[in-house]
Parts: C-alpha cells; sequence; structure tokens
C-alpha cells in the first residue's frame, strides 16, 4: 500500500487458508498500515477469518503473517468480534475489568485503566449501569472499551456499525475517527458509507484474494459511470458484478 510504512505494517504474504473444504484465502498478499483501514468485502468474504488470522486464532495452511515488534503478542492486539457476548447483569466497569484480567493486567493498574478504557470511549458516566440495559450502541462502545483496556497498538473492529440506527453509527464513527488518530486501528465492514464518512486505506476482498489496496480516493476514483455512490460503483468494478446488475 503506497505511503505505509512497513515498520508498523501487518505484512501478510503467500496466506492460504482453507475452511471445510472451501478456498478462503489462496496465496494472498496485503498491508495493513499505521493509521485507519478498512477491510471491505461482502459476508463470506473472509474478513473475519483475516482478522482471526491475525490473532492467531487460525492458523494458515501456507503463508505468513508478520506483526511489527510493537505490535508482535496478543496482549498488543485489540479485537472487537461482531458479535460477542456478556453476562447481562455485570456493570459496565465489571465487563471492561474482566477483560483487563484474561489480557493478563496486573491487578493494581487494572482500575486505572478500566477508568481510561471508559473514558476515551465515552462510557464515563455509564460504568455502573448494567450491559443488559444498554443500547446497542452503548453495547458496542463497551464492546471497543474492553478492546482498549490493555492499550494495544493494533485493534481489529468487526462489523462495528451493523445493526445499529443512523444516529448510533454516526456517533460510531465520530468514535473511531478519534481512536485512530493515535491507534492502528482495522476495521471490516460491507458498509461502504462508513468508509467514505472515515477515508483512510482500504484492502477490498472477494472471492479468495485481494481486489484492490490503496485509499479511499484511490478506490473511488475506479468507479464507473453507473448508478450509486462512487465506492459503491468502484466496489462492483473491482469485484466484476458491475455489469451483472445492468
Amino acid at each position: 500500500m503506497s505511503g505505509a510504512d512497513a515498520g508498523t505494517s501487518v505484512l501478510v504474504r503467500g496466506l492460504t487458508f482453507s475452511f471445510r473444504d472451501r478456498n478462503v484465502f489462496d496465496k494472498v498478499d496485503l498491508e495493513l498500515p499505521s493509521g485507519l483501514t478498512f477491510v471491505v468485502g461482502a459476508n463470506g468474504a473472509g474478513k473475519t477469518t483475516l482478522f482471526r488470522l491475525v490473532l492467531g486464532d487460525l492458523k494458515p495452511a501456507q503463508g505468513k503473517i508478520t506483526l511489527p515488534s510493537a505490535i508482535a503478542g496478543h496482549d498488543k492486539i485489540g479485537y472487537l468480534p461482531q458479535g460477542f457476548g456478556y453476562p447481562p447483569r455485570f456493570t459496565v466497569a465489571e465487563f471492561v475489568a474482566h477483560f483487563a484480567w484474561l489480557r493478563g493486567v496486573p491487578a493494581r493498574e487494572r482500575q486505572a485503566l478500566v477508568r481510561e478504557a471508559l473514558a476515551r470511549t465515552g462510557l464515563e458516566t455509564r460504568a455502573e449501569d448494567r450491559m443488559g440495559a444498554l443500547s446497542g450502541g452503548l453495547l458496542r462502545r463497551a464492546g471497543i472499551a474492553q478492546a482498549l483496556v490493555h492499550r494495544p497498538k493494533l485493534v481489529l473492529l468487526d462489523e462495528p456499525t451493523v445493526g445499529l440506527d443512523p444516529r448510533q453509527r454516526m456517533e460510531l464513527r465520530s468514535l473511531v475517527s478519534e481512536l485512530a488518530a493515535d491507534t492502528t486501528m482495522a476495521i471490516s465492514t460491507h458498509l461502504l458509507e462508513d468508509v467514505a464518512v472515515l477515508g483512510g486505506n482500504v484492502v477490498v476482498l472477494h472471492e479468495g484474494s485481494v481486489r484492490f489496496t490503496g485509499t479511499v480516493e484511490q478506490m473511488a476514483a475506479m468507479a464507473d459511470d453507473g448508478p450509486g455512490s462512487d465506492l459503491d460503483r468502484a466496489f462492483l468494478v473491482l469485484t466484476r458484478e458491475s455489469e451483472a446488475i445492468r
């Protein structure tokens, strides 16, 4: 990806991975640079699988994923799955503290880091609220807080705005923009409106391969003259589906 600093980038080289006899990735090369990167693809394109491979939860059949020294190690990565479970009777503070414990944050530091994570996600006044009483947008903020509580160098957010109403999506975009200013962040999505609003870098996945890497502006420039937004049309061109809908 042009302009990326290889010293702070996650590098994927020759990645091959299959699941239940389906070839998810076939000798894929890509880069997640510092700053904000969107991993874009239709449902089933392999976005979640890619994140789980970066996390080390899954192992590739072939290829290598190289993390920079500042990120190397699971304890340096924060992760928000698309659907995450939570004990509904836990308070927000208890929920985030539990993940701090899981990630090995020392007891003497835990309370301060929980407060910091809640402050970064705008949840200071919700610390004693029960998880089961939160709206969808606040639940997603709590999920991001647990991903931040151990001060990771890389944060992976899997479809963070799916299922939110327009106002909640707008508020979450604003939060992501603030967080990405000083944290390397990769966000998987199939909602190109989020990409257009936030900008940054883009990786387009389709049928086991990388169809595009570059900036949002570079992707938009690949649009044809069909209906819809520039990014929507560019995605259809890149995945060779633009002719099918005419």
